[in-house]
């Protein structure tokens, strides 16, 4: 339609951002977005609603977000049912209205992040190709076709990038491994089987910025002499399986995957390939079980998978966050990357803050931030108001923070000092009415579940744990069974072959040093 003042000149949609990832949708975004169109539709508006990705202020989902004057502007959470009170404040211009926000990057949850992986993420539609190359996309991939393959990996060896899982190995030195392990076919695999407690930046990054993902994967192939790629993927995440292999589609379209990479004359393949929902495919000797497969089970090691993994051939497995920082450290270069963070643990860490907390969401920042910062000022404390009393830090396998250890950096060797993990970057929170005593047993019981039986430790004694606990509580031989539980810990930390069984004791020792009130005796009502 022309405009008023241009009769001759068509009028320009305004964009309205809506989040499609799975939080906000779940929070009624869809409805949100068809309200806007039937709203925009009935008032005469030239609307166009594009849908990104989420930027992560998951207390403010559905947050819905308009281009007026080149600022993003944010109003949330915003229901069905507030559209058309929106229209009536001219929202369309970045009008005044109860929800608003302000201009989105002015938010202090966000302006106090370092974006570098989430760069884009809640920014672009996730399925625009066109929007991720004009954000710096595959300016990582296009430096590295030019690169040798010593090169690629000495990059990202400078750069300090270590694995955004469990071990927080360094990366360059596992690809240099693949790299020069014997082998006339190499993979890559990317650990997508996100499931610890309180994690969601692999999804949030599939979801909402899939070529990322994509692009440092095939910056690994190249890297090592891998044709092909598997992105093991959890089956609970639908969504992001179905934005994968349409990324995935468009990314071959163009010529950015395939027999020709950017005409590059090397080649890389790429496939989504769902898991069975086994916690322990987590491990990733057990998903590459799975991947050819097989039951998920531990392999002994050695060799390990950069040797022998995948068919028996030399194979890179990271999971999603190491791969999705790939590409910025070969745009950038190491040093950019190396400048944030502190001591060994360099580039940024994505936190995600879930449980009992008021301001529940995803937080990207550089390493040596003190824990307590993360907890209160972006976290804003419990959603009960309560005194946090404990936050299980790295998933179910990772040990409960005390308080009196909350001023500690958010680095890998700070925490490890005190048996603490960083992990995937999961912090669960717990207010002061928690039963300790109850989680400690929930870690032995999880493990039981869990296990896949191969070893001895884990498989019987995660069950002997919760019987132990069960005991404990129960008043039967308290002192007697105090010990033999930090026995049973010891013992499955040094004999179990993998971080299930070997790390299942961390929660439940970190009760005992910590929360030692609550293995105790129940009193009866």
């Amino acid at each position: 339609m022309p405009s008023a003042e241009n009769p001759g000149m068509p009028e320009v949609a305004c964009k309205v951002f809506v989040p499609r990832d799975t939080t906000a949708r779940s929070m009624g975004a869809d409805d949100v977005a068809a309200a806007i169109a039937v709203e925009a539709a009935r008032r005469g508006e030239s609307v166009t609603v594009v849908r990104n990705g989420s930027r992560g202020l998951y207390w403010l989902e559905p947050m819905i977000e308009v281009a007026s004057g080149g600022v993003r502007h944010a109003y949330g959470p915003v229901q069905g049912s507030d559209v058309p009170s929106l229209f009536d404040a001219g929202f369309l211009a970045a009008g005044e209205h109860g929800l608003g926000l302000g201009p989105t990057e002015e938010i202090p949850y966000l302006a106090r992040q370092s974006r570098l992986t989430f760069a884009r993420v809640g920014i672009t539609d996730p399925l625009l190709l066109e929007d991720y190359r004009a954000l710096g996309g595959y300016e990582g991939l296009a430096k590295a076709i030019r690169l040798s393959r010593e090169e690629i990996v000495d990059i990202v060896t400078e750069s300090g990038l270590r694995g955004r899982g469990g071990a927080a190995f360094p990366t360059g030195i596992k690809w240099r491994t693949v790299l020069n392990a014997e082998g006339s076919q190499k993979y890559v695999t990317c650990n997508a089987d996100e499931g610890d407690s309180g994690t969601f930046a692999d999804r949030m990054v599939m979801e909402s910025d899939p070529f990322v993902v994509i692009e440092g994967m095939t910056i690994a192939g190249l890297a090592v002499g891998a044709t092909m790629g598997y992105i093991y993927l959890r089956a609970e995440y639908p969504l992001a399986i179905r934005i994968m292999n349409e990324a995935i589609e468009i990314a071959e379209a163009a010529g950015l995957l395939g027999d020709d990479v950017m005409d590059s004359g090397q080649a890389f393949h790429l496939e989504v390939r769902e898991a069975a929902g086994a916690y322990i495919c987590g491990e990733e000797t057990s998903m590459l079980e799975s991947l050819e497969g097989k039951r998920g089970m531990i392999r002994y090691r050695p060799p390990l998978p950069a040797i022998k993994g995948l068919f028996g051939a030399p194979t890179i497995v990271n999971n999603v966050i190491t791969l999705a920082s790939v590409p910025i450290i070969l745009a950038e270069g190491a040093e950019y990357y190396r400048d944030y963070g502190t001591g060994r643990s360099r580039g940024t860490l994505t936190v995600q803050l879930a449980g009992n907390i008021k301001r529940g969401g995803l937080v990207e920042i550089g390493f040596g931030r003190p824990l307590r910062e993360l907890l209160e000022d972006f976290g804003g404390g419990t959603a009960t108001g309560r005194p946090i009393r404990a936050v299980q830090a790295g998933g179910p396998l990772g040990a409960y923070i005390h308080p009196s250890q909350f001023d500690a950096p958010l680095d890998y060797e700070a925490f490890a000092e005190f048996g603490g993990m960083i992990g995937h970057g999961g912090l669960v929170v717990f207010d002061d009415t928690v039963d300790m005593g109850e989680q400690a047993r929930f870690a032995m019981e999880f493990c039981a579940i869990e296990s896949c039986g191969k070893c001895t430790p884990c498989r019987i004694g995660a069950v002997r744990g919760v019987e132990v606990i069960d005991r404990i509580l129960s008043g039967v031989d308290e002192s007697d069974n105090l010990l033999l539980l930090r026995d049973l810990c010891d013992t499955m930390v040094a004999g179990s072959l993998c971080a299930l069984g070997g790390m299942a004791p961390f929660p439940v020792i970190s009760v005992l040093d910590h929360f030692s009130e609550d293995l105790r005796a129940r009193k009866i009502q």
